[in-house]
């Protein structure tokens, strides 16, 4: 009985007990917070770029393509000159031995390119200046012998003469250089370093430079090449006499010098302009030689300081006259040189005389300025020059004489 009743009263413990947790579940669940859905995260990506595709692009393709058609078209008219000098070697002053004076062989090498189907040749003065022999090589390897027809060193050209059928001889084309811009596409073709048929390419860097000429006149006088073509497209010994041209294989300088403390090219080089080429070449086969037009006088760039030195406005340019040559146009024209001499932070400086501002219609602006306006001049002809004199401008009518050498 006892046992019985123990187990009555777990029954009733138990059923007591059951009601209270489902109840306390109850609250707990009424009380806990609510269930958190699980939440992803994505972060943009960027999408993986295609592996590019290098593709001949239209503008190179075009360029190629340009580049090989000029090259193939130019190089038949462009040859290899080579040149032998020769001159006398002295002996060593050496009291103890005598010897009679040798013959001394020099050779030297360069460029040029077919003018005409007559055989005239054309390249630079300096690449056959007291050459002896003259050897020619075309492109295909053939070699002849060549003549000196005509040359002038004011311009540093010169004219040969092969006797080669015309159907062999591949003329050049002629452009004009007077519409070359700064930043124009050039390509030059030439013999560097003995190497033929070599091409280079590069762009035009400056126009307007000046070259001293390899002549020198009577009293010292230097001259200069005007309108000079500079070019960054690379041109080295060998170079010389060779051609520079425009996209559409046209001639518009001739390649002939550049400034470089290695003797090779540093991306400075310059060309004769295609428009005095055009004038001196056809006169170098008729005649021989070209004959400058002389005005006689020796002058500087009027600067700023000069200017006010002279009471004048410092933004006046134009070409200081120095001298006067005697028995010269300028001197027959009553030119006047400079007078005295003032001093500017240490530096003397001419002043005192005629101001070039113009020669005819054209502009003087710099001593450069007037050189290339007096090669559009021949001997004989006559030009009215406005200077400034005295600080007002006057005109003064002068006939331009012949430039004279030594």
């Amino acid at each position: 009985m006892q046992n019985k009743g123990y187990r009555i009263v777990l029954v009733v413990a138990a059923l007591l007990i059951l009601p209270g947790c489902r109840f306390l579940e109850a609250m707990l669940a009424a009380t806990s917070p609510p269930e958190v859905a699980e939440v992803r995260v994505t972060m943009p990506t960027t999408p993986t770029p295609p592996p590019i595709e290098i593709t001949r692009g239209a503008v190179l393709a075009e360029l190629e393509t340009t580049l090989v058609g000029l090259y193939d078209r130019v190089n038949p008219s462009v040859v290899s000159i080579q040149v032998v000098r020769q001159g006398t070697l002295l002996p060593d002053d050496d009291m103890f031995q005598f010897e009679f004076p040798r013959e001394q062989y020099r050779r030297g090498s360069g460029s040029g390119f077919v003018w005409d189907q007559e055989g005239h040749l054309v390249t630079n003065y300096h690449v056959v200046e007291n050459a002896s022999r003259i050897v020619v090589q075309f492109h295909d390897g053939r070699t002849v012998d060549a003549e000196l027809i005509g040359s002038d060193p004011d311009s540093d050209l010169a004219v040969l003469r092969v006797d080669v059928a015309a159907e062999r001889l591949v003329p050049v084309r002629m452009g004009g250089s007077a519409d070359v811009r700064v930043g124009q596409l050039v390509v030059a073709l030439g013999n560097p370093f003995g190497l033929q048929n070599t091409m280079t390419v590069g762009f035009v860097s400056a126009l307007g430079r000046s070259l001293p000429a390899e002549s020198m006149a009577r009293r010292g006088a230097v001259y200069s090449i005007p309108d000079i073509i500079q070019t960054d497209a690379p041109i080295n010994p060998g170079n010389s006499g060779g051609v520079l041209l425009n996209d559409r294989g046209e001639v518009i300088g001739v390649t002939t010098a550049i400034i470089s403390p290695v003797e090779a090219s540093v991306g400075i080089g310059f060309a004769v302009p295609a428009d005095i080429v055009m004038d001196v070449v056809p006169v170098l086969i008729t005649e021989g030689r070209y004959t400058h037009a002389w005005i006689g006088i020796s002058g500087t760039t009027l600067t700023a300081d000069m200017a006010s030195a002279m009471g004048l406005d410092t933004d006046t340019q134009g070409v200081q006259v120095i001298q006067v040559s005697p028995g010269s146009p300028a001197e027959a024209a009553r030119l006047r040189g400079t007078r005295e001499t003032v001093t500017v932070d240490g530096q003397s400086l001419p002043v005192g005389g005629d101001v070039i501002v113009a020669m005819d219609e054209w502009p003087v602006r710099s001593f450069e300025e007037l050189v290339a306006a007096l090669i559009r001049f021949r001997p004989d002809e006559t030009v009215t020059l406005r200077v400034i004199r005295d600080g007002r401008q006057r005109e003064v009518s002068l006939t331009l004489g012949e430039r004279p050498y030594d």
